[in-house]
């Protein structure tokens, strides 16, 4: 009977996210504000203040230890191929993924899906045709794209999301993956030749990713229309 009471409580909660039907706790708006800060990376590096990074998705994952020898190299090592270089790189991913997802599942239990609903519906639904609460998803992949990819596939999976709308997340998603992360790690070679400050080109990227994202929509509205008449 707990069993059943518990997946009973979790196909209401799934019915009032879609339909938008929902009470937001105060907790909830809190726990959407932790989360964007947290995968937004804005607090990752602040000059004098390098303790507030225990609080940054990026700075939690840390580094992997290098080898002696080459120093440059980490444990996946240099040279690999085939099945046992794919397996040692499919470890690498396992900490971002499990930090993102553990992160969220408490946030979530907090009620910050329902926040997400509230609020960010009035943005992504006009654009993207997507509900609010897949901005949680979405904030998710600025850091992380494995982590952004499963929390994508747990929403279809539940039914949260239809087709057309996990086509929508995953055209979002693939343009500029990881926005956040790699613009300061790869892109940070650049950042001497910029002549605009550093949040430009960021800033840029994102609103790509979201100019990209609607043009999938037309076209699913439109040219593959057909494809989805029945959702």
């Amino acid at each position: 009977m707990p069993e059943k009471n518990t997946i009973d409580s979790q196909t209401d909660e799934k019915k009032a996210l879609l339909t938008g039907k929902i009470h937001v706790p105060i907790s909830g708006y809190i726990a959407l504000i932790v989360a964007i800060i947290f995968f937004s990376g804005l607090l990752m590096n602040i000059a004098g203040m390098k303790w507030i990074s225990a609080f940054d998705f990026t700075s939690l994952i840390g580094a992997f230890g290098t080898m002696k020898e080459p120093a440059k190299n980490s444990f996946v090592g240099d040279g690999g191929y085939s099945a046992r270089a794919g397996f040692l790189f499919a470890l690498s991913l396992i900490p971002t993924t499990m930090l993102a997802l553990g992160f969220l599942e408490i946030l979530t239990s907090y009620g910050a899906m329902k926040a997400g609903q509230r609020l960010l519906s009035p943005i992504l639904k006009p654009l993207l045709g997507i509900p609010g609460f897949t901005g949680l998803t979405l904030i998710t992949d600025l850091q992380s794209t494995d982590a952004g990819a499963a929390l994508t596939k747990e929403l279809y999976d539940d039914e949260l999301i239809t087709k057309k709308e996990l086509i929508i997340m995953g055209s979002w998603q693939f343009s500029g993956a990881g926005a956040i992360n790699n613009y300061f790690s790869i892109g940070s070679a650049l950042f001497a030749f910029l002549t605009v400050p550093l949040i430009v080109p960021l800033f840029i990227i994102i609103i790509m990713k979201f100019v990209g994202a609607f043009f999938i929509r037309i076209l699913l509205n439109t040219v593959y229309k057909e494809d989805f008449k029945h959702e």
